[in-house]
């Protein structure tokens, strides 16, 4: 074969690399293990973009490269397959979900396939495959059959805390329980039925079902996670969303707040990242303290950080949501209360909470006191309070607080100035003579920290108050009003829920005769006909949300065939963590937040050894599309060259990017691209039609996308792979410009013709490498070495093609300079360097290589090319042995031909040369 042939030689080494098994993982213990793992993709109708593989380049690079090394590489691939995308298609057309998301997998793979990633595809998982979600709906169980001791600080199982309750109650217990959980003897325990005790338990297990404040989307007839929602409309599909009180399933992850803040000291992960969910815990240390309100039993609880500011305290503010909003709400409110909770309740959580300009609420009628100074404070309620921090409610502090300024204002709500306790002030007259408020109570005239303390004691001698950590991530909720999703494996008993046995898993999706749901508002899976526990009792009709089956599955890449166990002992103890995750920012709060979580509580429990799955994180950035737009002439079908459109009156609209070339315009594409345009006329410039470009994100609606498919056929997934490298730092965003790729396919066909002469024959030489071509070859495999353990991949690729073109002048066919510099190269181009490591003689694939050392020696420099300078200006280069004595090069540099014109004859007062830098002759 004389010429390089991307498209024959890829397809053939993909098709080895699945017939040898090539990139199979097993736990061998000889070797050292490296895992490499992508956040794995939602299979969508679309396919993959040239922006999907990026993150999937880089771990395959990676994969490569430690598998040369000598390490036992797992890197898998898998498929986050229950989605919304395909129930709504579902509920549209009638087709089972399982059909479209099985055609979007095959579609991916065959994709991700032509780009010869080396994944092992024996391991791949499904979250939608039952033999995959028996084990989510496992890990859930174990979950339900825990509580968190606080005392060993771990969860433990639910027995140990069913035999405390029956020897000595709960008034010892140590664990992590709901707000409002009463204390109760041994003796009442035991007098309670079982539907009481399972409702107690349930205020204890780290999953259990409650009333929750959720995003409610009628539209699509479910609940939304956070991340969801935007605007107070779904992500998907923009339909509005409201907050509503309904019965779910939640997860006790706030039982692992404080591990899950104190995890992130000890993982390699983005800052941004670590930041961001650090924001998301919310740690904050205060005191919790009640307010009666006046003429009724109830009491307002709030939680504040600055407790001292208690006497500038002028009025309380609820939530829209807060249970208490209709018990203490006045008659002569109740309607403006009403309407205003109506509209409060369609605005997402992300909305209100950055939403600083907007100052609305109503007042309830009803009045608070304060109970260190007994003064009567009114009760509001506002929509930038939520009903998921905290208590709820809030003490406002209008002295102190931008919002509560705002709202005291906006109302005529008195503003107390209140002791800035944090300064020291040593006296009751120093105080006043600043103008500060004097705290006339406990307080009065204390600094910051002697006051805390005084104000704690008074809370708990009075009962109403204590110090307290508090943290602003919620239990997250765990119930999807939907179809398509793990079935939670539980049924109810007279209300009180069940687990189904082990033996009975997986419980499976039953058959129904329609996506939605039923009349009577129940979820879809209503609609199945008998499916009930032995026949009488009803199962849970939620499904669990997208996030269970990705909150553990790179333990099933390690052993996906177990019937047995999620995954067994050897496998565990072999791979035990992830040592590169590469995914999106996204994820920071949602999928990154749960996996912590889920793997954590799998290390209480003794069934994995690692209490942190993801040691290295990488965000990839964004490959973003290049737009191309056309000028149409307003009310004509005439459109106009970028150079000319400002003399028209034009509108921009994008156009296919596929029928643009290196933005000129291809006409007749155009004109047959949609009917409309058929009969399109152009005002050209230069001849061409020069369309306007802008970068943007690539999606169908701009028509920026860029298949890598054509780019495959075209150019070749080596020429794709080595292009996006090249393009820029992983994590950076960076555009895409399919005219660019030319350079890299230019490049690999200059590698291929160092191994073959001008005739187009395999030519390698046998012969000794001069020192310039082993210095050529040394760098190169220690930079590379060096930008593969930073993911500096950017580099690498540049690398790459100053070391082609060195040898390419060096004429150089060694095989001592090209055999390991086709290993160094295979982990970016693992197709062409299949191909020269076989034509060079070798049976076995690349992969099987080492990766060759380099060596000081021949990094050496032996001369140094020295800049001569005349009286300040360059004027010529020298060449110098290192070790040429000073006296030599004096000599050199005065006979030099070069510069003997510009010293015009004269001898030259001075020479000074320094070292390795440069030479001057001052004359």
């Amino acid at each position: 074969m004389s010429e390089y042939n991307f498209n024959h030689i890829e397809k053939k080494w993909q098709r080895f690399w699945e017939e040898n098994n090539t990139f199979k993982a097993t736990a061998d213990s000889k070797k050292p293990k490296y895992y490499a793992m992508d956040m794995f993709p939602y299979p969508s109708g679309a396919g993959l973009h040239v922006g999907h593989p990026l993150g999937y380049i880089a771990s395959d690079i990676v994969s490569r490269y430690k598998r040369l090394q000598g390490y036992n590489v797992l890197h898998p691939m898998g498929f986050d397959s229950f989605g919304l995308p395909a129930e709504q298609y579902a509920i549209q057309t009638g087709q089972h979900p399982a059909i479209t998301t099985e055609e979007n997998i095959q579609r991916y793979v065959e994709q991700l396939k032509n780009l010869g990633f080396s994944f092992d595809w024996d391991l791949e998982v499904r979250t939608s495959d039952p033999g995959y979600y028996k084990w989510t709906q496992w890990i859930f169980m174990q979950l339900f059959n825990s509580y968190y001791n606080l005392a060993s600080d771990k969860a433990a199982p639910i027995a140990e805390l069913v035999q405390e309750f029956e020897q000595h109650g709960n008034a010892q217990v140590k664990a992590v329980c709901d707000e409002e959980t009463p204390v109760f003897s041994a003796g009442e325990w035991k007098q309670m039925d079982e539907q009481q005790q399972s409702e107690m338990l349930l205020k204890y297990r780290l999953t259990y079902v409650a009333d929750a404040v959720v995003n409610w989307c009628p539209a699509l007839g479910t609940v939304l996670a956070n991340d969801e929602v935007k605007d107070g409309l779904s992500e998907r599909g923009g339909y509005p969303v409201e907050r509503k009180l309904m019965r779910q399933w939640m997860m006790r992850i706030t039982a692992y707040a404080e591990r899950l803040l104190q995890g992130l000291e000890e993982i390699d992960w983005p800052e941004p990242i670590k930041e961001m969910q650090r924001n998301w815990i919310g740690k904050s240390v205060g005191a919790e303290m009640a307010f009666p309100v006046e003429n009724t039993g109830e009491k307002i609880k709030v939680f504040t950080t600055r407790l001292d500011t208690v006497y500038g305290a002028t009025f309380l503010v609820l939530a829209p949501e807060h249970e208490l909003v209709e018990k203490i709400t006045t008659n002569a409110q109740r309607q403006e209360v009403k309407d205003y909770v109506t509209v409060a309740k369609n605005r997402s959580e992300r909305e209100r909470m950055t939403d600083v300009k907007t100052v609305s609420g109503v007042f309830t009628g009803a009045y608070a006191i304060n109970p260190y100074n007994q003064e009567r404070i009114p009760v509001y309620i506002a929509d930038y309070v939520l009903a998921g921090y905290g208590t709820g409610a809030v003490m406002a502090v209008p002295s102190g607080d931008q919002r509560d300024w705002n709202f005291a204002t906006h109302f005529g709500l008195t503003i107390v100035p209140i002791l800035d306790a944090q300064k020291s002030i040593d006296t009751q007259a120093d105080a006043t003579k600043e103008g500060h408020y004097i705290n006339s109570g406990i307080i009065n005239g204390l600094a910051y920290q002697e006051a805390l303390p005084v104000l704690v004691k008074f809370l708990e001698e009075h009962g109403i108050g204590k110090a307290k950590v508090n943290y602003r991530m919620r239990d997250a909720v765990f119930s999807r009003q939907r179809y398509w999703g793990e079935p939670v494996p539980v049924y109810f008993k007279d209300g009180i829920p069940h687990l189904i046995k082990e033996s009975e898993l997986p419980l499976e999706l039953p058959k129904i005769d329609a996506y939605l749901p039923t009349e009577t508002g129940e979820p879809p899976l209503g609609r199945a006909v008998d499916w009930k526990y032995e026949d009488q009792y009803p199962y849970e009709l939620s499904t669990m949300p997208g996030w269970a089956g990705s909150s553990w599955y790179w333990y099933r890449y390690m052993d996906p065939k177990n019937e047995e166990a999620f995954a067994s002992k050897e496998a565990i103890n072999y791979w035990r963590d992830v040592d590169l995750y590469i995914g999106g920012s996204e994820h920071a709060t949602g999928h990154l937040l749960y996996s912590r979580f889920w793997n954590k509580f799998l290390y209480d429990m003794g069934l994995v050894v690692e209490e942190e799955p993801f040691k290295k994180l990488i965000n990839q950035g964004m490959i973003q599309g290049r737009s191309n737009f056309v000028y149409r002439i307003k009310d004509s079908n005439t459109f106009v060259s970028h150079g000319l459109k400002d003399q028209h009156d034009t509108t921009a609209l994008h156009v296919d990017v596929n029928i643009v070339d290196n933005d000129v315009l291809d006409l007749k594409a155009f004109q047959n691209w949609r009917p409309e345009y058929a009969n399109a006329n152009f005002i050209l410039e230069d001849d061409k039609y020069i369309c306007g470009i802008e970068i943007e994100k690539m999606s169908k609606s701009k028509y920026n996308v860029v298949s890598p498919d054509d780019i495959v056929e075209r150019q070749g997934a080596d020429t794709l792979r080595m292009y996006e490298m090249f393009l820029g730092p992983l994590e950076q965003f960076k555009p895409w410009n399919t005219h660019g790729m030319d350079g890299v396919l230019k490049f690999l066909k200059r590698f291929w013709k160092l191994f073959h002469d001008n005739k187009g024959d395999f030519a390698v030489s046998d012969a000794a490498p001069t020192a310039e071509e082993l210095k050529s070859l040394h760098k190169t495999i220690k930079k590379v070495e060096e930008d593969i353990e930073r993911f500096s991949f950017n580099t690498s690729v540049s690398t790459f093609m100053i070391c082609v073109n060195e040898l390419t002048q060096l004429k150089c066919n060694k095989r001592a300079i090209l055999e390991p510099l086709t290993i160094v190269l295979s982990p970016y181009a693992p197709h062409i360097a299949e191909e020269l490591w076989q034509m060079l003689g070798h049976s076995e694939s690349v992969s099987f290589a080492s990766y060759p050392q380099w060596k000081e020696e021949y990094l050496a420099e032996n001369s140094f090319e020295y800049p001569v300078s005349v009286n300040g200006k360059m004027r010529t280069k020298i060449s110098f042995a290192v070790d040429t004595p000073r006296e030599e090069m004096e000599k050199a540099v005065v006979q030099d031909e070069q510069l003997l014109k510009f010293l015009e004859g004269k001898s030259p007062k001075k020479i000074i040369i320094v070292p390795n830098k440069i030479i001057n002759v001052v004359v």
